[in-house]
């Protein structure tokens, strides 16, 4: 018999599905809900979003020491890359899909000139930092990031298991030997060189 107050089995589960910015506060509230060091499972079905949204979900992961595993469970776009990249395991599927571009903005309507101009100041250089810190993340070469992104591509998971930056895995109906059937096959227990 559980209690409310005892711990889940297993890691934390968190689904990041949709639009960052719409969902930005309650996913931090469930990364935040994970122990200091702890462990998480994300399951990505995102087009992106806001790349704030994204940095405050990469600082909470990284910052607070998470053993996150990404799933990329459907789509992994846009904003929603820099999450998966800071997860220490990344699995996708061969149907998995991803799509690196460059960084668009947006401007509320009444912007003066010169608040414009420092807006596009700003965001040429956030748009570099951003993809630096994309390929630092993933542990990946910057230029294949660069040519990913510039002018956009769409990357299957297979490709990003080729290029060591996620494990593939295959689906097939569920069984004993299945991922998340034992604590010791658990997401989140292997971690990345370097981590």
């Amino acid at each position: 018999m559980t209690h409310e107050s005892d711990p889940p089995d297993g890691p934390a589960e968190i689904a990041i599905v949709g639009d960052l910015a719409e969902q930005v506060g309650e996913l931090a509230d469930k990364l935040l809900g994970v122990p200091l060091g702890g462990e998480c499972v994300l399951y990505f079905d995102s087009p992106g979003g806001s790349p704030y949204s994204a940095l405050l979900l990469v600082n909470l992961i990284v910052l607070r020491g998470l053993l996150a595993t990404g799933i990329v469970a459907g789509e992994c776009s846009s904003a929603a890359l820099w999450p998966l990249a800071a997860c220490r395991r990344r699995l996708v599927t061969p149907y998995s899909v991803l799509l690196f571009h460059p960084m668009k903005w947006q401007s509320e309507e009444h912007v003066g000139l010169s608040e414009a101009a420092e807006w596009a100041r700003h965001f040429g250089t956030l748009e570099h930092d951003m993809d630096l810190l994309l390929a630092r993340l993933f542990e990946a070469d910057d230029e294949l990031i660069c040519r990913w992104s510039h002018p956009g591509r769409y990357v299957s998971g297979r490709e990003m298991a080729e290029h060591g930056l996620a494990e593939l895995i295959e689906l097939a109906p569920w069984t004993e030997q299945s991922p998340a059937a034992s604590k010791s096959s658990a997401p989140g227990r292997k971690r990345r060189r370097g981590a």
